[in-house]
């Protein structure tokens, strides 16, 4: 079963959430603190972190920073009731997911599971057989994807994605010219028992932007059609 590390200041949180993680059967390893679980990543990385935001020592957006520098470990974030600027500023970090606190014990399980599940299609699951079309790679002007080895590059030059933004450009890419509108886009990003509004998709996209445009600082390829959604421009 999968490892997950939860990385939380209330021992309240850690206690109770740990044991029903272990109750679905995953390995748990808990962290009081951000620095302690950046230290141990680094020699024993986990398949998924659950981070809280606020921490002493080191918080979570400090704690994605510098994994993102080295990893796209799937990350999913716990953050404050009623603060929107955290749940922002976690998908525009590189967050996979995030949850409000106070959360119930059965939306984390979802939205651990639906994180793990898009990990492991990402990875090809280590399954052989025939390849479904759709996760062949692909090649569209610029950009190649090539979505078993979980591998983007643009114009040669490699572009790290976390699974949301890998998936979210996939369902761009496969059909340059056609408008996806958010919901289509959450469909093909998320599992359908997991909710999200637009301006999660909003965010990713951003990211995306900003990720792209560091190595090709004239990349327009994801195109915004106001109050309809997005398209992926080839040439």
């Amino acid at each position: 079963m999968p490892t997950i590390a939860l990385v939380d200041d209330d021992k309240n949180i850690l206690t109770s959430v740990s044991m029903a993680l272990e109750q679905e059967g995953y390995h748990v390893r808990t962290y009081t603190d951000g620095a302690q679980a950046l230290a141990a990543f680094s020699s024993t990385p986990p398949d998924i972190a659950i981070l809280d935001i606020k921490m002493p020592r080191m918080d979570g957006m400090e704690v994605l920073r510098r994994l993102r520098q080295k990893s796209e470990l799937p990350v999913i974030f716990l953050t404050s009731k009623d603060e929107e600027i955290d749940e922002l500023m976690a998908l525009n970090a590189g967050a996979d997911d995030y949850i409000k606190k106070p959360f119930s014990q059965r939306l984390l399980l979802e939205r651990v599971k639906a994180v793990l599940r898009r990990a492991e299609a990402r990875a090809g699951g280590g399954k052989e057989g025939p390849v479904d079309p759709a996760q062949a790679a692909f090649t569209r002007g610029k950009l190649m994807m090539d979505p078993p080895r979980h591998a983007t590059l643009w114009d040669g030059k490699n572009v790290t994605l976390t699974v949301t933004e890998f998936l979210i450009l996939q369902a761009l890419a496969q059909r340059p010219g056609i408008v996806k509108s958010r919901d289509h886009l959450m469909d093909a990003a998320y599992d359908d028992q997991v909710y999200v509004d637009d301006r999660t998709i909003d965010s990713h996209i951003k990211r995306l932007r900003k990720k792209f445009k560091t190595v090709d600082d004239d990349f327009d390829a994801i195109e915004t059609l106001y109050g309809v959604g997005y398209r992926f421009k080839e040439g």
